[in-house]
């Protein structure tokens, strides 16, 4: 039998110890914050039900669901004679077939459309129950009405988990990746996206990176839509325009000419999404554009709001309004938001989120306004490692001394001495192989970035004491437990 050469799915990945430790360094960073802010965590199942997932995410986002089989003894079931009857008739409660009599049924007489409906019918309603979760965000969503009792609101949560999309995979993309969310729900106050602007400024300033947050409402673009063919084309906008930093202008363009949208009102909204200027300027002449919306010039007066507070609480923090910004998701419906690296080479969204005022209503909770951002791990991981921006204590091994040994003897004494040191609280190992030189020790050591390394032989021993070596610098000395301990704790 031929030996498998092993693989993983493509868009995932394998995290290695350096790789873990830098991913864990950034959610530290981010969580730090997120609880600073008063935020407090929760969980949810890797599976949702497709119920729960389907129809939140617009025709698109539908598309990138992964879909789980049933399986197991599940699809046995599908044999049986119970099945079969039950089966039938739902398809009668669907008007698939006819009823006449009892076990006597009527078929359409095309036989080629009839299978291919029943087939369709099948695999919606039994091929596949569940789902990966797309986002956080609607899991969220499901989470707050199912513990509605219990939970206090205004709510305020974060999460940092796993997420799946069907998407191409390419480089910053992945089909499986990281969001760490944080949202706010049951309160309509504009302060909350204050504290949230306020959070994506913190955690970037403390990983180290320049840059940029965009800010747009969807009102203003529902009041867009209205002005240039009807606020009902929204959504067909939204999806258009949020490809334009993929497809450009021309891409766009072409796309809502196919969708029936004519020279003139592409022109007239390229004309509007393009405004430039300062803040005041560019609100000034959206009024006047909008001035027949009232939706739209609602969402002038949020966005003005968000700008005056935070100019009065954090002058340097500056968001860039970008009417252009649309977060194609359809359940957007207040201010918006994404955040782009200004360096490297990695120019896609690191960070986004917005409010959504109706979403739990789906899901039977009606009145609950909510708002959240979310940080893209994957991506921002990506734009530390390439401008080096990791600490070196990501580097590599947490451990900071490596006890070596020469032959049984040293060895039961070191052993004395990592235990002392763990007691201590200090992360350390002891060469874990049978007796080996000194010089292959260290150089584990060495490959796993250990910092220091402590050595027992005869002379030690005697002196109940260690050669304590700074493997950076290259230097030692003599050094009980006691002193080494309040050497790596100072």
């Amino acid at each position: 039998m031929a030996k498998e050469k092993p693989s993983i799915p493509k868009g995932t990945r394998d995290f290695g110890p350096q790789e873990v430790a830098k991913r864990k360094y950034i959610l530290n960073t981010i969580e730090k914050v997120f609880i600073k802010y008063g935020f407090m965590p929760i969980e949810t199942p890797t599976m949702e039900n497709l119920s729960t997932l389907t129809g939140k995410y617009g025709d698109e986002g539908d598309k990138l669901l992964f879909k789980v089989l049933n399986s197991g003894d599940y699809l046995s079931y599908f044999k049986s004679e119970e099945f079969m009857n039950q089966f039938l008739q739902e398809l009668v409660e669907v008007n698939i077939v006819d009823k006449v009599a009892e076990d006597d049924y009527q078929f359409p007489d095309d036989e080629s459309k009839l299978k291919k409906t029943i087939n369709n019918y099948f695999k919606v309603n039994y091929l596949s129950e569940k789902g990966l979760r797309y986002d956080l965000t609607v899991p969220f969503a499901r989470y707050v009405v199912m513990n509605r009792n219990e939970i206090t609101f205004p709510f305020k949560r974060y999460q940092m988990q796993p997420v799946w999309r069907a998407d191409r995979p390419q480089k910053g993309r992945y089909r499986e990746f990281w969001q760490c969310d944080a949202d706010v729900v049951g309160s309509d106050s504009l302060l909350n996206e204050l504290d949230l602007i306020q959070i994506y400024d913190e955690v970037f300033k403390g990983l180290g990176v320049h840059v940029e947050i965009k800010i747009n409402n969807r009102k203003i673009l529902a009041g867009i839509a209205e002005v240039v063919k009807g606020v009902e084309h929204l959504q067909t906008i939204a999806v258009a325009i949020d490809k334009l930093d993929k497809i450009g202008t021309d891409g766009v363009s072409k796309e809502l000419s196919a969708l029936g949208f004519s020279e003139i009102e592409i022109s007239s909204l390229f004309e509007i999404i393009t405004t430039k200027g300062e803040d005041k300027e560019m609100l000034q002449s959206l009024k006047s554009k909008l001035q027949s919306s009232v939706e739209g010039l609602k969402g002038i007066d949020e966005l003005e709001f968000v700008l005056n507070n935070l100019q009065q609480i954090n002058k340097s923090i500056h968001l860039k309004i970008d009417f252009s910004l649309a977060r194609g998701l359809s359940y957007y419906t207040g201010c918006i938001f994404e955040v782009a690296a200004l360096e490297g080479t990695l120019k896609s969204s690191i960070g986004g989120g917005g409010r959504y005022d109706n979403l739990t209503g789906i899901f039977g909770l009606d009145g609950v306004s909510g708002v959240g951002i979310s940080f893209g791990l994957d991506r921002i991981y990506d734009v530390l490692e390439e401008l080096k921006l990791f600490p070196t204590d990501t580097q590599g091994s947490h451990t900071k001394v490596l006890f070596c040994y020469f032959d049984e003897a040293s060895q039961a004494y070191a052993l004395q001495g990592v235990t002392a040191l763990r007691n201590a609280g200090l992360a350390s190992q002891i060469y874990p192989d049978v007796v080996k030189k000194i010089g292959k020790q260290l150089d584990f050591a060495n490959k796993l970035n250990i910092p220091f390394a402590a050595v027992a032989g005869t002379d030690e021993i005697a002196q109940q004491k260690f050669m304590f070596k700074d493997l950076n610098e290259s230097k030692q000395e003599l050094m009980s437990i006691g002193e080494m301990i309040e050497r790596l704790k100072n």
